[in-house]
């Protein structure tokens, strides 16, 4: 666990938080932005939706700021009170402190964000690396999590490592070597599942400046095995990309069957890749809200 700046330089810390604070800016809902105490340092967390309502905490994908994924997941803030919380180690508002993704460090960081608030358990998302945080969450502290809603998770495996260096590392290496934006592009091309051209250029800057300014986290959390979820009977949605580069589909649903002791939905997003394109978030809303509000909910999709 470090606790030294993830920023490669001050400018590229403050580009960052600028387009952050622009991505607020547009998501068109009243966010109050809270500053909690944890035992890895502060943490900053983007709260949405009526106080009234049941909470929801939602998890975001790691080495990209928080409101890029937040957006897909703001259509529950109609029955939910959504939480929000910048990963720590990753950019953001949180504390810079990197914590390991093997050990359950992120588990124990997720009691004291539910403590912070007073929370005994809730309801959680997580895309990408933070669905593996909400597994890590499982795995530390199972009784306190409602319902768990996995979307492109890590945690549960990975795809082909030569497949991935081809199509993303090394364009993104040759452009951290030539900073040429063909090679940008090419790099992050397969993670969208829209023509880049339908992409807000914000995120795509927001990519090259991860690549340039950021220490990146190069380790998914751990993945877990059945006698890490043994005490974990929280019913679990799981959400696969057809593209997705990172997590294959057929691999992360077999491990999901074989491991999550209370999977109730599997969705398969035809057509997708890790980041769902306008129709593909609609969809996955949808199934969303009726696993989190229909408690008779058994029903698989895949």
């Amino acid at each position: 666990m470090g606790t030294r700046s993830i920023y490669k330089s001050k400018d590229g810390e403050r580009r960052i938080k600028e387009i952050y604070d622009d991505l607020v800016d547009d998501l068109k809902v009243h966010l109050d932005r809270q500053f909690v105490d944890t035992r890895f340092g502060e943490a900053h967390v983007l709260v949405a939706g009526e106080p009234d309502d049941p909470p929801l905490f939602v998890f975001h994908g790691g080495n990209m700021p928080n409101p890029v994924s937040l957006s897909w997941f703001l259509p529950l803030t109609e029955q939910f009170h959504l939480h929000a919380p910048d990963t720590v180690g990753h950019p953001g508002y949180s504390s810079q402190t990197r914590l390991s993704p093997r050990d359950g460090s992120y588990g124990r960081w997720v009691a004291d964000l539910l403590d912070a608030f007073g929370y005994d358990h809730v309801p959680m998302i997580g895309p990408s690396y933070g669905g593996g945080i909400v597994l890590q969450a499982a795995t530390e502290i199972p009784d306190r999590i409602e319902r768990a809603g996995l979307v492109n998770p890590s945690g549960l495996g990975t795809g082909s490592l030569v497949r991935m260096v081809w199509r993303v590392i090394v364009p993104m290496l040759l452009y951290r070597l030539t900073s040429q934006e063909r090679w940008l592009r090419r790099s992050i091309d397969p993670i969208f599942s829209e023509p880049l051209t339908d992409v807000d250029e914000r995120v795509i800057e927001l990519v090259a400046l991860s690549y340039d300014e950021v220490k990146l986290e190069t380790e998914f959390p751990k993945t877990v095995d059945r006698a890490d979820l043994s005490d974990f009977s929280a019913p679990t949605f799981l959400a696969v990309a057809e593209r997705d580069i990172f997590f294959p589909p057929d691999l992360i649903v077999s491990n999901a069957r074989r491991t999550i002791p209370n999977l109730k939905m599997i969705v398969r997003l035809q057509g997708e890749a890790h980041f769902p394109s306008p129709q593909g978030r609609d969809e996955l809303i949808r199934y969303l809200r009726d696993f989190l509000t229909n408690s008779a909910n058994n029903q698989y999709m895949d």
